[in-house]
C-alpha cells in the first residue's frame, strides 16, 4: 500500500487550526492568530458557493496578507436544507482530511470568534469523527457582539447584571420573554425579523435602549441608534441589535436578592 492509499487513520496529520480573525478589522486579529496565518501553514477558508468571495479572507487581505498560491476554498452554502447542508459539510470534512493527511498543518480563517457561533467547531468535530487521530488548535478572537460593545460605548453587564446571546431566528416569543429575564439582550442575524423587533421594543419602550450594528469593524460597518428608522430596510445579514432593559431591576428583582446565571449562549444550526 502506498502513501496515497492509506486509509485516513494510518496517516501523519498536520494540525487543524482555527484562527479566529475578529468581526471585520483585521486590527482585531491576535498575535497568536497573525502568527499562524505566516507560520507556512496552508490555507482553508469558507466560501457560501464555488467562486464566490469570503469574507474572513476579506479581513485578512484588508489587514495586508496575500492570499497564498495553494489556499484552498471550502463550500459551505446558505441553506437551511438538512440533506444539502449534510452533504456539503461532507465534502467539505473530507477534503479538509485529505489536506491535512499530507503532513501539513492547515490554517482555517474564521471570521469572529471560533468557539462561537462558527463553522469551525461543526468542521472539526466532523474532521476528527473521520480522523480521529487529527490535533485541533482554536486560536480564540474576538466576537461580533463585544466589538460592537465597545464601538457604541455600551457595556453588555456591569456588575452582577445577565446578558443573554442568542440568534433572532429564536423567535419573537422567545425574545419577548428574555427581555423580562436578561438585563441586556444581543440578537444576531436580525435580518428576517428586524420589523418585528422594532415593533416588540416600541411596544416595551426599549427603542431608545437599543442599537443597532451592521458588520463592525470593516470598511462597511453601520451603527444606528434610531432603530425605528430601519423599517421596512434590508440588513446585512451580519448585523445584531444589543438592547438594554434598564427597567429590569424594579420591582421584586432587586440586586442582591436573585441567583441567576451570567451568560446564556443559544445554540444556532450550523449554516
Amino acid at each position: 500500500m502506498t502513501d496515497a492509499t492509506l486509509p485516513f487513520t494510518a496517516a501523519r496529520y498536520g494540525r487543524l487550526i482555527g484562527v479566529s480573525l475578529g468581526p471585520g478589522d483585521p486590527d482585531l486579529i491576535t498575535r497568536r492568530g497573525w502568527a499562524a496565518l505566516q507560520s507556512g501553514a496552508r490555507w482553508a477558508y469558507p466560501v457560501k458557493k464555488a467562486e464566490s468571495g469570503s469574507y474572513a479572507l476579506d479581513i485578512v487581505r484588508r489587514g495586508g496578507l496575500a492570499l497564498p498560491d495553494d489556499a484552498e476554498a471550502l463550500v459551505f452554502p446558505m441553506t437551511r436544507d438538512p440533506l444539502a447542508l449534510a452533504r456539503a459539510w461532507a465534502r467539505a470534512a473530507a477534503r479538509t482530511v485529505a489536506l491535512l493527511a499530507e503532513g501539513r498543518d492547515l490554517t482555517f480563517l474564521v471570521e469572529g470568534d471560533a468557539s462561537t457561533f462558527s463553522t469551525f467547531g461543526h468542521l472539526a468535530r466532523t474532521v476528527r469523527e473521520l480522523a480521529p487521530a487529527v490535533e485541533v488548535d482554536t486560536i480564540p478572537g474576538i466576537s461580533s457582539f463585544a466589538a460592537a460593545a465597545a464601538r457604541v460605548q455600551r457595556p453588555l453587564a456591569e456588575e452582577d447584571d445577565t446578558f443573554a446571546v442568542i440568534p433572532a431566528a429564536y423567535g419573537i416569543d422567545v425574545i419577548a420573554r428574555l427581555l423580562d429575564e436578561f438585563d441586556t439582550l444581543i440578537l444576531l442575524k436580525v435580518k428576517p425579523l428586524l420589523d418585528e423587533l422594532i415593533d416588540l421594543l416600541a411596544a416595551r419602550g426599549l427603542l431608545s435602549d437599543a442599537c443597532f450594528v451592521e458588520k463592525v469593524g470593516s470598511p462597511l460597518e453601520r451603527v444606528v441608534h434610531d432603530v425605528a428608522s430601519l423599517r421596512g430596510e434590508k440588513v446585512n445579514y451580519l448585523s445584531l441589535l444589543l438592547v438594554r432593559n434598564p427597567g429590569r431591576m424594579r420591582g421584586a428583582l432587586q440586586r442582591g436578592c436573585r441567583k441567576k446565571p451570567t451568560v446564556v449562549v443559544a445554540e444556532e444550526e450550523p449554516g
